[in-house]
């Protein structure tokens, strides 16, 4: 069974940071790519960015770009999204995915609240 523990939201200031954690269990984890979206109250879940397998680039969506990064570590079955200069904007819930044989697989995700 796909199953995926989050960690680490919070409320933190405007430029603050926070770095969210995602334990995974139930796939082989070295073998697919991770991503991390999130969803704020009223809009749809965007995707904020992904991890590739083979090689642990990561990949992001413009609003995000060159303040979070995404990380793994294939031993401990972790995916990470440290994130830096927050602004009140990013304030969302933040969710981990895999997909699967065409199947999504969701985190339950963590809340992210960021003051102005």
């Amino acid at each position: 069974e796909v199953q995926f523990v989050e960690s680490g939201g919070g409320l933190v200031q405007t430029g603050g940071s926070l770095r969210l954690s995602c334990e995974v269990s139930g796939f082989n984890f070295d073998d697919y790519v991770i991503g991390w979206f999130r969803q704020a109250p009223g809009k749809e879940r965007e995707e904020v960015g992904c991890i590739t397998s083979s090689d642990g680039r990561g990949y992001y969506a413009d609003s995000v770009k060159d303040r979070f990064t995404i990380s793994r570590d294939n031993v401990k079955n972790t995916v990470y999204l440290q994130m830096n200069s927050l602004k009140p904007e990013d304030t969302a819930v933040y969710y981990c995915n895999v997909v699967i044989w065409s199947r999504d697989y969701w985190g339950q995700g963590t809340q992210v609240t960021v003051s102005s």
